[in-house]
């Protein structure tokens, strides 16, 4: 299998950076520090980057048609644009427990916002969907960490990794319903000692999806039968997501983390929670926008 090597892009030291996204208007990266709240910012240039605060753990977040932002947040599902202060509530899906929060989010096809959740405690996860008409949705339940999502390109195959379970799923996706169904394993890594497990993920053109390996050091690229093809190498353990970007969506972005590990380790891996980047060969599909 082949392999490259990513390169660093920023140095920015996130606990847990996640949720990477790539805002084509704009043409600046968009990511989330889960743990600190934080939503970043880079600048057209990619030389540089902002962040603006929350008061609850952002785990991930969507784009508007409208403008502004849906936050998937400890608090739920929460409106946001810079031109206000605090966020709004639209849904709260969540059980009246702690270590309770969403996590992964995307956008489908067809406007729809999906997340997920995870239980730091009891590892009993749901997955919710919300629609641009203020529908509320659960999808799934009996999941151990709701993680990764993605779109096949031609809207018939939907991708969605439960993490506890080392799996990436397939399922067969209606774009005019939103429906789910015939969900098989698509990616089932084994049970290891390391801890290596599919975190996020993104689809690009030619129907590949490449998935982040928490712990694994990198990113794989599958072919749309599930074949492993290309591991992109990043010099930190805990790789979390990915997504394309950049002119023609041909710049794959990385984002990884650095919390739980010991002093050790991160004297070793001093780019642990740092974003990198890979100008591939490929064209990732453009994201989708809520409404």
């Amino acid at each position: 299998m082949k392999t490259v090597q990513a390169e660093l892009l920023f140095s920015c030291h996130n606990a847990l950076g996640e949720g990477p996204l790539w805002h084509p208007a704009e043409g600046c990266l968009y990511w989330v520090d889960i743990d600190a709240g934080e939503l970043y910012t880079s600048n057209p240039a990619m030389t540089g980057f902002s962040s603006t605060h929350f008061d609850t753990p952002l785990g991930a977040f969507c784009f508007r048609k409208s403008g502004g932002f849906i936050l998937a947040t400890g608090a739920g599902f929460l409106a946001w644009s810079h031109m206000q202060g605090e966020p709004s509530l639209l849904w709260n899906p969540l059980p009246p427990r702690s270590g309770v929060r969403l996590n992964d989010g995307k956008v489908d096809p067809a406007g729809r916002f999906w997340a997920g959740s995870i239980d730091t405690q009891l590892a009993q996860g749901e997955l919710y969907r919300l629609d641009p008409d203020s529908s509320q949705h659960i999808i799934l339940g009996e999941i151990g960490i709701s993680n990764g999502l993605g779109w096949s390109p031609d809207r018939s195959t939907m991708y969605y990794t439960d993490s506890l379970r080392y799996t990436i799923y397939a399922f067969d996706f209606d774009l005019a319903t939103g429906t789910i169904q015939n969900r098989r394993p698509f990616v089932q890594l084994p049970k290891n000692t390391a801890e290596i497990v599919p975190d996020g993920l993104c689809v690009d053109a030619e129907g590949c999806v490449w998935s982040a390996q928490w712990n694994g050091w990198g990113v794989l690229r599958y072919s749309p039968e599930g074949e492993p093809l290309m591991k992109v190498s990043v010099p930190a353990q805990r790789v979390t997501s990915c997504c394309f970007g950049g002119e023609g969506h041909q710049q794959l972005f990385i984002t990884t983390a650095r919390t739980g590990l010991s002093p050790a380790e991160l004297a070793d891996q001093p780019h642990a929670g740092d974003v990198f980047t890979l100008l591939t060969d490929t064209t990732g599909q453009p994201p989708y926008f809520f409404g």
